[in-house]
């Protein structure tokens, strides 16, 4: 599962690139900061690398099995 947190994402895109599985997009959501939100697109392919958490700078993203 991965869970993000929408308060704290400030929408960087690194997540969505450095996925290898391509699970993870961009969204038109809005957070309350003014920041695009990165939604879960494709849950089926994550194989749980956890490397969008390990990327994420704002420690916006949690995986858990």
């Amino acid at each position: 599962m991965i869970y993000i947190n929408k308060d704290f994402c400030k929408g960087c895109v690194l997540c969505v690139k450095f996925c290898p599985k391509n699970v993870l997009k961009m969204s038109d959501e809005i957070n309350k900061k003014g920041y695009y939100l990165v939604k879960i697109e494709n849950s089926s392919n994550c194989v749980v690398c956890g490397m969008c958490e390990l990327i994420c700078p704002d420690q916006a993203i949690a995986v858990r099995k």
